[in-house]
């Protein structure tokens, strides 16, 4: 009898805070963050529990949806993988897709913008043939803020337009391709349930897709479809770096019960397993990878 892989202490992890101060503009690039997040490239031992599904992962260039894709090829699964600007980062994205022996797609688009959403779905359809599973993962966090002055009301409608709007274009036109046994997986936040002022446009968005995720499967389990959400606590992602200053960068996560943040890594299990069989009697729940913080 050989013996079991050891369980590993949950507080502990391959990189701890405080990390090297560090602050971006913009959406932030995972190639130039200090350490490199953990995407389970070393790690994710794949069980073909997703063979010969297509995927597609928006915000899948980086964080949560670079890990994702990677689970899911090493599953067995084509990928598309979806983003707005950084090229190079969908590439690594890619590649780690093929490497796994899978097709990768990757669209560069604007998900605010309905029309792109319209064109995701059409290119993914043409290069695949089908759609399987939709995990909606794109979101906006803009720089936090030091008063409610200053989310503006064409900021926060631009956080809605892709953190909220893009989920119902999404759905609303990959629908026809979405066969029973066909899966959406939505990724929402803790900040739905203990929102930040400072990025209260981003907190509020998650909070609609909390809802809208239980709505919606409510209205889809009669075709066969289920929808289910992931809601993360603080994961060391591209979206930190470019929302907060150097020195709460450095001390991100410090303030989890398990006193750091998550690797994307860790969360690709949970999408794993809502776009997998053995999910199969769930649908409109919200599963919290929250580090201890327990969800409402």
């Amino acid at each position: 009898m050989t013996n079991p892989t050891p369980q590993s202490d949950p507080r502990s992890g391959r990189t701890q805070p405080p990390f090297p101060k560090q602050e971006q503009s913009g959406s932030g690039r995972e190639s130039e963050m200090d350490p490199p997040p953990d995407y389970g490239l070393d790690s994710y031992r794949g069980l073909g529990r997703l063979r010969d599904r297509v995927a597609i992962i928006t915000g899948g260039d980086s964080g949560i949806g670079r890990a994702v894709a990677l689970a899911f090829a090493r599953e067995g699964a084509d990928v598309a993988i979806v983003y707005r600007e950084h090229d190079r980062d969908a590439e690594v994205s890619a590649q780690a897709v093929r490497d796994a022996g899978r097709r990768a797609l990757t669209i560069r688009a604007d998900l605010a913008v309905d029309k792109e959403c319209e064109r995701v779905v059409r290119e993914v359809v043409a290069k695949f043939e089908k759609i399987d599973i939709l995990v909606n993962n794109a979101a906006r966090q803009d720089k936090a803020v030091d008063s409610f002055e200053q989310l503006t009301r064409e900021r926060v409608e631009g956080t809605f337009r892709t953190n909220i709007l893009a989920m119902f274009s999404l759905v609303h036109y990959a629908l026809p391709h979405l066969k029973p046994g066909a899966t959406i997986i939505n990724t929402a936040s803790i900040q739905a349930y203990k929102p930040s002022s400072a990025i209260l446009d981003y907190a509020v968005t998650k909070g609609a897709i909390v809802t809208f995720t239980k709505g919606l499967s409510e209205s889809l389990l009669e075709r066969g479809i289920r929808v289910n959400c992931v809601a993360p606590g603080p994961v060391w992602t591209p979206i930190v770096v470019s929302s907060f200053d150097a020195d709460q960068n450095a001390k991100f996560g410090q303030d989890s019960p398990l006193g750091r943040p998550a690797q994307p890594a860790e969360l690709a299990p949970s999408f794993v397993f809502l776009a997998s069989e053995e999910s199969r009697y769930i649908s409109g729940e919200v599963l919290g990878v929250t580090g201890g913080k327990p969800l409402p």
